[in-house]
């Protein structure tokens, strides 16, 4: 049975409301880190229409680290600056025009995958477990997202939903990886830092000791 000796609480990093000073400042890191993976030149494979890059990586470790609503925040607010032109897409791309090419659909989609992933962290409190974080990641960054993605490529380039099926197909792979490196980072991040998610606070809460 657990002592008052036994018992601690590691204080909550954040505080409960999503948009704190604090809060914001956490969207801003995670804004410019995925600005920052950015700067990793794009892959182009033959036959594609959308380069391979990083960033959807970043989008998977938004919703994992800040939640729900701090990640999908941190992503539009991306998306904006993104859209006022700065260059902040691999290759330096950025302006209104991104939003109307092969990659739209995963564009628009990128926000909705933050929170379905920071969602699920939330509520699975998937931080502290490699494979349910791995899980989450690949149903948020990569069929939520992928859903998206082929939509924008049907419409954009006039192919059948399951030739730009067939087209994302070549994006997986590497998605895979991308899912199984944003659930250790993020898993790191949350030992290190406890109480940045609601479902981490509430289990840090309780008794430590038998």
């Amino acid at each position: 049975m657990a002592t008052p000796q036994s018992c601690r609480t590691i204080p909550s990093v954040t505080p409960s409301r999503p948009f704190s000073a604090t809060g914001l400042a956490l969207v801003a890191v995670v804004v410019g880190l995925i600005a920052a993976l950015g700067l990793v030149p794009a892959v182009v494979v033959p036959g594609a229409a959308v380069p391979i890059t990083l960033q959807s990586m970043g989008v998977m470790l938004a919703g994992a680290i800040l939640g729900r609503w701090r990640g999908a925040a941190a992503v539009v607010v991306f998306l904006v600056l993104v859209a006022v032109g700065l260059p902040l897409l691999a290759g330096g791309r950025g302006g209104l025009g991104v939003f109307f090419g092969p990659s739209v659909g995963f564009l628009i989609g990128f926000p909705i995958a933050a929170f379905v992933i920071g969602w699920l962290t939330e509520q699975f409190n998937a931080a502290r477990s490699l494979p349910r974080g791995i899980a989450v990641n690949l149903l948020g960054g990569v069929v939520v997202l992928y859903g998206f993605g082929i939509a924008g490529m049907a419409a954009v380039l006039q192919l059948s939903a399951l030739k730009a099926a067939m087209a994302a197909l070549l994006f997986l792979p590497g998605d895979l990886v991308k899912a199984i490196l944003a659930a250790l980072i993020a898993r790191g991040v949350h030992q290190a830092l406890p109480g940045l998610l609601p479902s981490v606070r509430q289990s840090e809460r309780e008794p430590v000791g038998v």
